[in-house]
């Protein structure tokens, strides 16, 4: 009889976590993925990425299931290109968040992910893309922004830190958005609520699975619900510090398969089973 499975569900972020620093897999960590799937286990993808940016890597992992994408705000199901579950970011409530947040720290340049499975990356003038390899269409003025449905919005600040912003968004944003910050120039505004945790639990439920059965990964302090929620998780030797504080585990980076390395010690004797 084969061993029990250690966990039903593997929650991982994609940026900084499964992916590397040039957006591919490791075979290592390919081949640790497949074997978990055939013992029993699901993997979902539980990414800031809209769900467009998504689509491509899901095919690469050869998913046709559900991913969580836009930081919760969108539930994916590849199988069939659409969106199960999806929260828009209201627009003039974003657009007074991002007064108030100018009024205290200055100019900001702002980005947006529209909402749908063929939604834009817009990008407005001054904002650099803080991940060079996704695509984004450069609009004239910040009004040109607002001209579809959003799932979020994203900042960048021309001298304060990721930290610093972030934690200036917070204290004047209030109840208008959620602000998280998801990766290196990453600083956003959600939907209020809506986090990792929130996308996870409505996946989670999808698959007749909970909390008790999820492992998750991550590195960045997005990912901090959805620590919250799994029974463990796991974050990354390049994690950010306030990931690694509550995290049950921390393991290699995500250039040395870090991922890998836990699923093969977890599923140690159904990999063996696999192999054989």
């Amino acid at each position: 009889m084969a061993p029990p499975i250690a966990y039903s569900l593997i929650a991982t972020d994609l940026d900084g976590t499964l992916l590397r620093g040039d957006d591919t897999l490791s075979d290592r960590t390919v081949d640790a993925l497949a074997r978990v799937a055939a013992a029993g286990a699901q993997h979902l993808v539980v990414t800031g990425r809209p769900a467009p940016r998504v689509r491509p890597l899901l095919d690469d992992l050869g998913s046709r299931g559900l991913a969580v994408c836009g930081q919760g705000a969108q539930l994916y199901d590849a199988g069939a290109d659409r969106l199960l579950w999806s929260v828009t970011l209201d627009r003039e409530l974003a657009e007074t968040a991002l007064g108030k947040i100018e009024a205290e720290a200055g100019q900001v340049y702002a980005a947006v992910d529209q909402d749908g499975v063929d939604g834009l990356t817009l990008i407005e003038p001054g904002y650099l893309m803080p991940h060079p390899t996704l695509p984004a269409v450069r609009v004239k003025r910040r009004d040109d922004l607002w001209c579809e449905p959003i799932s979020k919005v994203l900042l960048r600040h021309p001298t304060l830190s990721d930290d610093e912003l972030a934690a200036t968004a917070r204290s004047v944003v209030g109840s208008l958005a959620t602000v998280t910050m998801s990766g290196p120039g990453t600083v956003e505004l959600q939907p209020c609520g809506i986090t990792k945790a929130t996308g996870l639990a409505l996946a989670a439920e999808h698959l007749g699975l909970g909390p008790r059965e999820t492992i998750a990964f991550g590195d960045m302090p997005n990912d901090i619900p959805m620590f919250d929620w799994a029974a463990r998780g796991v974050a990354m030797a390049n994690a950010h510090p306030e990931l690694k504080a509550v995290a049950d585990e921390i393991t290699l980076s995500n250039e040395d398969d870090g991922i890998a390395v836990v699923l093969e010690r977890l599923f140690a004797g159904s990999l063996v089973d696999f192999a054989q």
